[in-house]
């Protein structure tokens, strides 16, 4: 029979194992993959040369992927006859875009190291590449997610703050995965880049009275105040530079030229003014928070060790 002690002692180990293989780490792929940064920043940024805009609609892909399930690629995957995906839900249906680079990313991966890197990684190392290559923070990524196989429709349309939020609800639909205040406003700078569809922020520039008098005017110069036309116009949600990462989205708050009325609740008189003075004073700040709600959010719930699936093609399950 074996040493009853060392027999503790393997058991010990196992368990140490199990846990250790629960935690992500920046140094996941050091051996399986350690081309996959600069395979993905290669295609991210080519992708950003030819659509600056596409930047923002990773970042913003990767925000609505880890508010549901945690980060584990379930909004990467397609509707099928027989499951229900995230990409109709209300935050996502006409909005969400990225896919195509996604898949591209992931097509040069598997080339380099195939069945290692899971979607939800490729995902969040993008999100990161994003941010940099428009002059935003850079980061070490923190990687060893794997991907669902299951996907929440009433998850997306219930946990993903609507652009008509007061400061109480974003502050609480971020509490609830685990993200503070303070990370909530700091995220909220994502908006220093990409644009908006008028039908999300018609009844901030035409109806509420904490909006620059000019600035709404602008606004409403595209987006007519009928529901059903002009749904899909776009505007910058960031007024001088949609296209670079940096802290003019907070400037814009302090004008009251927030183009959602979420933009704007972070400064409006509550709890969160103070910080968005803090990030117009201070653009490392901004910066330096940012960067921290960004690593807590690629820390909701992952799927690691033996859970969930290295998906082969990120738009289904194996």
């Amino acid at each position: 029979m074996a040493n009853p002690a060392s027999a503790a002692a393997l058991l010990m180990l196992l368990a140490l194992a199990s846990t250790s293989s629960a935690q992500l780490s920046t140094g996941f792929y050091s051996s399986s993959c350690p081309g996959v940064y600069t395979t993905v920043k290669s295609v991210v940024q080519a992708a950003i040369a030819k659509e600056k805009r596409m930047g923002a609609s990773i970042v913003r892909l990767f925000f609505h992927d880890c508010f549901v399930q945690g980060c584990d690629a379930s909004l990467l995957l397609d509707d099928t006859a027989s499951f229900q995906g995230e990409k109709m839900a209300t935050p996502n249906n006409g909005s969400v875009r990225g896919f195509e680079v996604i898949d591209a990313i992931k097509s040069a991966v598997e080339k380099v190291c195939p069945g290692v890197v899971s979607c939800a990684d490729i995902l969040t190392i993008a999100a990161r590449d994003s941010v940099v290559t428009l002059g935003g923070p850079n980061w070490d990524v923190k990687v060893g997610r794997r991907d669902s196989t299951t996907a929440s429709f009433s998850g997306a349309n219930n946990n993903i703050p609507p652009p008509t939020s007061g400061l109480a609800n974003l502050t609480s639909l971020f509490a609830a995965q685990g993200l503070s205040q303070k990370d909530m406003v700091a995220l909220s700078g994502a908006h220093t880049i990409g644009l908006s569809r008028c039908t999300n922020f018609r009844a901030h520039i035409y109806n509420e009275t904490n909006i620059d008098g000019a600035f709404a005017r602008t606004r409403q110069s595209g987006c007519p105040s009928t529901s059903g036309t002009g749904d899909n116009n776009l505007a910058p949600l960031d007024l001088q530079t949609p296209t670079v990462f940096e802290n003019n989205y907070y400037k814009n708050l302090i004008s009251k030229k927030g183009l959602l009325h979420s933009d704007q609740e972070l400064f409006n008189g509550g709890a969160t003014d103070a910080q968005v003075q803090s990030y117009v004073s201070s653009q490392s700040t901004f910066f330096a928070d940012f960067v921290t709600g960004m690593i807590k959010m690629g820390d909701i719930t992952p799927l690691t060790g033996s859970n969930g699936e290295i998906r082969k093609n990120c738009r289904r399950i194996n």
